[in-house]
């Protein structure tokens, strides 16, 4: 009877020490949001009419061009930038 109660309080304890040492686990786990400042919102008409809605720190001046380094690359070159809040 003696071995059933020590091997019972052995898993007690044991299952006790994993959801502590979880509990802990996940906590210690953080994810931080990026820092990334994107300036000001902007509207960038172009000269064909379409217009591009955007951030400041977006667009940037190459070679006497302007463009747009998002996730893609888009000439900007001859619109006008606009800053307005859009939504």
């Amino acid at each position: 009877m003696e071995g059933f109660n020590l091997f019972h309080t052995a898993c007690i304890i044991l299952t006790i020490g994993f959801f502590v040492f979880r509990y802990y686990y996940q906590n210690s786990i953080k994810i931080d949001t990026p820092t990334d400042h994107l300036g000001r919102k902007v509207v960038i008409q172009l000269p064909s009419g379409q217009r591009v809605f955007t951030y400041e720190n977006l667009i940037v001046e190459k070679d006497g061009k302007t463009y747009y380094k998002g996730s893609n690359t888009i000439d900007l070159t001859g619109g006008t930038v606009d800053y307005k809040n859009w939504k």
